[in-house]
């Protein structure tokens, strides 16, 4: 019944899926949830005061887990929320949340940066043209659903 999906896509969806797993793993060894994990990373990549709305999109994750998670973190001293403008919020790091993200999420994206950097320049550029060129094209077929 399946039998039609290429091996290209299987190999992609393999690699995809053990991208997760290697990130749920950093995320375990650094002790961290998942969504904590993804809520600072998207705050470190973005800069302080990252808009909520922004946190699910940069995620992917539904805006009622990343509500949840941030409730968790608010009472755990990490994050605070400040008002962006009149119908949203931005959120920010506390001290005990930038320590935090700087022992996790941020060492993430430094070594994901030593791994672009060791790569050749047109090696990275034709991996993000190829994978936003995905993107596009995921979205349009999407939109066609």
């Amino acid at each position: 019944m399946f039998k039609n999906i290429s091996k290209e896509m299987k190999r992609y969806n393999y690699l995809i899926g053990e991208m997760e797993a290697a990130y749920h793993e950093a995320a375990l060894k650094l002790g961290l949830s998942d969504s904590a994990m993804r809520i600072l990373y998207a705050i470190c990549d973005n800069g302080e005061g990252c808009p909520l709305q922004d946190i699910s999109i940069y995620t992917g994750v539904s805006k009622q887990t990343i509500n949840s998670a941030i409730r968790k973190l608010e009472k755990e001293s990490i994050v605070y929320l400040k008002p962006f403008d009149l119908k949203s919020k931005s959120v920010y790091l506390t001290e005990k949340g930038r320590k935090l993200a700087d022992k996790t999420a941020f060492r993430i994206l430094q070594m994901e940066d030593r791994i672009f950097a060791s790569w050749r320049k047109e090696e990275v550029e034709k991996y993000l043209e190829l994978t936003e060129r995905f993107l596009v094209c995921l979205k349009e077929n999407i939109a066609e659903l």
